[in-house]
């Protein structure tokens, strides 16, 4: 049962919506929401050949409804071409469409539906910093970057006065998806329900006020800001908005896309704010499929004054000699550009690492470091799971399995099967050309080397 309190205030924000939004909040079913990604796949291509009925989502290229239970347990999901992500969650990062290689920060990333949205969209020469300051969702985080072949991302658990200490005037876009009530997840999470309260409300509007300053102070000038929410309250969404613009006057509210636009509805100008904040908007589920979003995109002004540069000595390393010509004899036999791989090495806790392009390392709090390679173990080198699903395309050998393979069913869980057309060594696995993992081929058997925690029963 909906909180009283939480259906008076609904009642006077929506007026003569409330009966409609009251009917999607306690009839209607919460909405499935999937999202191709574009690293491992091609929206076109999904949708030509989808492995279960799915129907698109207007406002995004790569999101689709669907109606599958458990869609983790998917071959697909398994394989990084699918994120489950709420067609509100993925409507935030809609709001714009983000430059190729640019910085970017995601400032309370986990579990990492929109650092997956964000990494796709700037590309491999673009750099993001993922970061969430609770280390249960922080490796949550490294999980799914690793999953979704992620290169371009650092993986942080930070508390954001650290990382702006660090970071001053240097992304040139900052998303702050921030911790709220949860008002939006009413339909999904009875939890969210039990944990509600006015008092909540409250303090959570206390923290977004802080994340938002910080976030301010990471974005150079020219900058995007993005901030969102999954709930209603006019305190952490329209008030929290107007009252960062009083206290940061470089600031400007911008238009979100159209599409998006059509799917929302605009945000409420409250008595006696100062912005027009009808150029935010609000997603609500009885407007379109998913459950409660807030959306504000904003930019800084350009002030004549350059980016920023981070505050901090690079912690990376070079790999010592003899690790070196390990990891580049690896590289040579079983990587068609591992050369090219070979010129980026560099040494994070002693673990071979591809960070992303020109990037410097944090001192501390860092969960994953861009890619990593492999292990040492003496003269050689023992791949990393990361490191075949994230490069595996450009492996020597691959065995590419298709959907109706029996092969795949046997790789996921776990067991040894025949792999005739490959060589001896090193192989990665492929599901319909999206890099899935690695194997071992001894002849012409694959020696499963799926991680034992994500084998399917």
């Amino acid at each position: 049962m909906l909180p009283s309190a939480f259906l008076s205030r609904m009642h006077t924000l929506l007026g003569p919506d409330f009966p409609a939004f009251l009917h999607a909040m306690t009839e209607e079913p919460p909405c499935r929401g999937c999202r191709v990604n574009p690293v491992k796949a091609d929206p076109d291509a999904f949708r030509s050949r989808p492995p279960f009925p799915v129907r698109p989502i207007p406002y995004t290229p790569d999101g689709f409804y669907h109606s599958v239970e458990k869609l983790g347990h998917h071959p697909f999901h398994h394989a990084g071409i699918l994120y489950s992500q709420d067609p509100g969650a993925m409507s935030t990062l809609c709001a714009l469409s983000l430059p190729r290689g640019i910085r970017a920060l995601d400032l309370c990333a986990a579990p990492g539906g929109k650092t997956a949205q964000i990494a796709a969209a700037i590309g491999a020469d673009g750099c993001l910093v993922s970061n969430d300051c609770l280390p249960p969702r922080a490796r949550q985080l490294v999980s799914n970057t690793e999953r979704l072949g992620l290169a371009n991302t650092l993986v942080t658990c930070t508390e954001p006065a650290v990382l702006a200490g660090w970071f001053p005037a240097f992304f040139d876009f900052v998303l702050v998806d921030a911790p709220c009530s949860g008002e939006g997840m009413f339909r999904k999470n009875p939890e969210a329900i039990e944990d509600w309260s006015e008092e909540k409300v409250r303090r959570c509007a206390a923290l977004q006020g802080e994340l938002l300053s910080y976030a301010a102070d990471m974005l150079r000038p020219g900058g995007t800001l993005l901030y969102s929410t999954c709930t209603f309250s006019l305190e952490e969404n329209e008030a929290q908005i107007d009252a960062f613009l009083i206290a940061h006057p470089t600031f400007r509210l911008c238009r979100v896309s159209d599409a998006l636009a059509e799917a929302t509805v605009p945000g409420i100008a409250f008595p006696g704010c100062k912005a027009d904040l009808t150029r935010t908007r609000r997603f609500y589920p009885h407007i379109a499929p998913g459950e409660g979003q807030y959306i504000a995109l904003l930019r800084r002004e350009e002030d004549g004054d350059p980016p920023g540069t981070v505050t901090y000595r690079d912690a990376f390393l070079s790999l010592k000699p003899t690790e070196t010509a390990a990891v580049e004899a690896f590289l040579r036999e079983n990587c068609l550009h591992g050369e090219e791989y070979a010129k980026r090495l560099r040494s994070w806790r002693g673990v071979p690492v591809l960070p992303p392009d020109g990037f410097p390392l944090p001192p501390h709090g860092v969960y994953a470091a861009g890619c990593t390679v492999g292990e040492l173990r003496g003269k050689r080198l023992v791949p990393h799971h990361r490191f075949f699903t994230t490069y595996g395309s450009d492996f020597c050998r691959r065995l590419s399995l298709d959907r109706e393979d029996v092969r795949l069913a046997a790789y996921l869980h776990g067991d040894t099967f025949p792999a005739p057309e490959l060589t001896d060594g090193y192989a990665a696995v492929l599901l319909e050309g999206a890099p899935l993992g690695g194997i071992r081929v001894v002849e012409g058997q694959a020696k499963n080397l799926y991680p034992k925690g994500l084998r399917r029963p």
